[in-house]
């Protein structure tokens, strides 16, 4: 995987998983104060949990980084395999 290949994963990676870490520990607010939305958490977190998706993310690229080098997942192959599919016997979309 190339660094700028790495660098749009994490991105697509971190964007994901921050999505997924928001709702955590978000908890209403005893009294509702004039003003705010009725489901605004009192206390959102959200140092924490961008610090928690960034590390969560690092550890997830890992994982994708090694599934990647040892060939257990072939990018290449699947896009040739899809080129095939869509475009039939042709090694290129060229001709």
């Amino acid at each position: 995987m190339t660094l700028l290949a790495a660098f749009f994963t994490y991105l697509i990676v971190w964007w994901t998983v921050l999505f997924a870490v928001l709702p955590w520990g978000n908890r209403q607010p005893d009294v509702r104060v004039d003003g705010t939305m009725p489901g605004a958490p009192a206390n959102p977190n959200i140092k924490k949990k961008f610090i928690a998706t960034t590390i969560v993310s690092f550890i997830i690229l890992g994982i994708i980084h090694a599934l990647i080098e040892i060939n257990l997942i072939d990018f290449r192959e699947i896009a040739r395999e899809m080129d095939e599919a869509i475009y039939g016997s042709r090694s290129s979309g060229a001709e």
